[in-house]
């Protein structure tokens, strides 16, 4: 008689105790004719019983048969449904603690652990813990488990099964399995391809051989697809970190891209704006967000000329071309803008597109014509010496002056500040600076990141008093700077600027070339007024004894003088006084 498939595991069932009722009614009827016949003095063939006892006792092994494989086909349909839970989700854990009670149940288990190995550290991490029978009053600190058994399992990448721990011999020197009272164990390795990255650990500490090759079979296929699962877990923390990595350098880059000053429109080869940044809308009145994937002609203003066939140049030649040009706006109306176009190249070096920086040189061009407005209405002494600088030779003259050093603001103290805001705070103060130095006839003759070096009784603005000229407009800076920490609301302890000036004989003149030159001062009265301002603290303006030295009898007692500790000035063998000053 044959079994139906396993399939239809009812029918089988109800098949199987169709025979053993069959069986029995046989043997019951079959007892009753032995008794009959013996009566009689007749006896039954001793083959017919214990034939029926063979038939029932081979029911009996197949009934086992039955149960024990209708059993391994509930444990593989319980790791189907745990292989597509946990490969098509990303909430592991909770799908994985439901698993492992369902592995724990197959087993007949008491405890389960799903441990992970800590690739950095190398410790181990219990990611799951289902225990039937925990301590009571809770769990504290580590589970106790066999690691010694975990260990064996990681180093070797191979499953261990012991159905009496007790007794086993490998484990004979463990002393966790006696401490801990642990009967029967098994621990499979979580693989990600050669890669062990942890283990699933599965006891019984009440009961001995519960544990066979199925239980092992089970949990093998239960830790292959846990491994799938917690690898596509490890992937997907990556790729999010990963994305939010990128996310991180796109937002530097755009912040920076947005600082930028000058106006920056990028196209591909097909004259669509692919890029528009902050500086160019300002400039052109124009926002990004209409601007970006429409053609170049509708988004920049009415040009004089047409555009198209420098572009084109651009692209076909591969090089760089600039143009000066007047626009109109509908923001700022008619502006003057200087316009580079470069081809705008990908990794390979091969051509995409045109980027195209603009430089609003609306303000230099009005700037140019104020200054010769300004010459028509200069008094003659200062054309005069204006054009006396202009004839002197490149070199120049020896000349006594005063030279001022002054650090508006450090940048340390912006550190957390966007680049464009920086430019704007070191603009306010250096116009405080400025004023403060043509305020006492001074000339800034240059700005140097944070610093900016003024001239006192240069050949443009010849002076007597110029130490005294140089020290007020120090004290005025200072005066000034409390005036706007007022109005911004902050109380920088110590002030932010950092002033030093010296008086000497110094080289004025002009540099540069025939067609472009700069008037300045250079000579060691220079440099000692730079090491002055560099060795002074924020918030202290400091003279050297020569300036002290030239201020009259009367001005100096404007001034309150407090002298510091000398210093060694590099190519100079004597140490230099100098002093901090106040107003009186």
């Amino acid at each position: 008689m044959s079994l139906s498939p396993a399939g239809n595991a009812p029918s089988a069932m109800r098949e199987l105790n169709d025979l053993k009722a069959a069986l029995a009614q046989t043997e019951a009827t079959l007892m009753q004719q032995r008794d009959q016949l013996k009566q009689r003095g007749m006896t039954l063939p001793p083959t017919v019983l214990s034939g029926v006892a063979a038939i029932q006792a081979e029911v009996a092994h197949l009934e086992a048969l039955f149960f024990e494989e209708d059993n391994e086909i509930s444990q593989l349909r319980a790791l189907a449904d745990m292989s597509a839970a946990l490969t098509t989700t990303l909430d592991v854990d909770t799908v994985l603690q439901e698993a492992l009670d369902i592995v724990i149940l197959l087993t007949r288990a008491e405890r389960g652990f799903l441990i992970l190995l800590d690739a950095d550290s190398g410790e181990l991490v219990f990611r799951i813990i289902r225990d039937q029978h925990p301590p009571k009053g809770g769990s504290s600190g580590t589970p106790q488990i066999s690691r010694s058994i975990v260990n064996e399992v990681l180093r070797t990448r191979k499953p261990l099964l012991t159905d009496n721990a007790f007794q086993d011999e490998r484990l004979s020197s463990n002393m966790s399995i006696a401490n801990f009272a642990l009967r029967s164990v098994l621990c499979v390795p979580l693989l990600r391809k050669e890669e062990v990255i942890g283990v699933v650990y599965v006891d019984n500490r009440l009961q001995a051989g519960i544990f066979t090759e199925r239980e092992l079979n089970t949990m093998t296929a239960f830790a292959n697809t846990a491994s799938v699962a917690i690898t596509n877990v490890m992937l997907f923390e990556e790729i999010q970190q990963l994305l939010a990595e990128i996310t991180q350098v796109r937002d530097l880059m755009d912040n920076i891209f947005a600082s930028i000053g000058s106006g920056v429109i990028a196209t591909d080869r097909n004259d669509i704006v692919t890029t528009f940044n902050r500086a160019a809308e300002e400039d052109l009145g124009v926002s990004a967000q209409a601007s970006i994937g429409k053609p170049l002609h509708q988004v920049l203003p009415t040009l004089p000329f047409d555009l198209s066939d420098q572009i084109d140049a651009v692209l076909r030649d591969n090089r760089s071309q600039v143009l000066e040009i007047d626009l109109t706006t509908s923001g700022r109306g008619r502006i003057a803008v200087m316009m580079h176009l470069n081809p705008l190249k990908d990794s390979s070096g091969n051509v995409q597109g045109v980027a195209m920086v603009l430089d609003d040189i609306t303000e230099q061009r009005q700037r140019e014509q104020q200054l010769k407005t300004v010459r028509t209405y200069l008094s003659p002494e200062m054309v005069d010496n204006i054009q006396a600088i202009s004839s002197l030779a490149l070199g120049g003259e020896n000349r006594e002056i005063t030279c001022l050093f002054a650090e508006v603001r450090a940048l340390a103290t912006m550190k957390d500040t966007p680049p464009r805001e920086v430019l704007d705070i070191l603009n306010e103060y250096f116009s405080i600076a400025t004023d403060c130095v043509t305020d006492t006839f001074g000339i800034v003759d240059k700005y140097m990141g944070t610093e900016l070096m003024a001239l006192y009784n240069s050949q443009l603005i010849p002076q007597q008093n110029h130490a005294a000229l140089a020290l007020e407009a120090a004290l005025m800076m200072r005066d000034a700077f409390v005036q706007l920490y007022e109005r911004k609301g902050i109380q920088p302890q110590p002030h932010f600027y950092r002033i030093g000036i010296h008086t000497g004989i110094a080289t004025l003149g002009n540099v540069g070339s025939l067609s472009r030159r700069d008037f300045t001062a250079i000579g060691d009265t220079i440099n000692l007024a730079k090491r002055l301002q560099e060795n002074a603290k924020s918030g202290q303006i400091i003279v050297s004894e020569v300036t002290h030295a030239q201020l009259s009898a009367n001005l100096a007692a404007a001034y309150r003088f407090e002298e510091l500790p000398p210093i060694q000035v590099k190519g100079r063998q004597q140490r230099t006084r100098m002093y901090e000053v106040f107003r009186a």
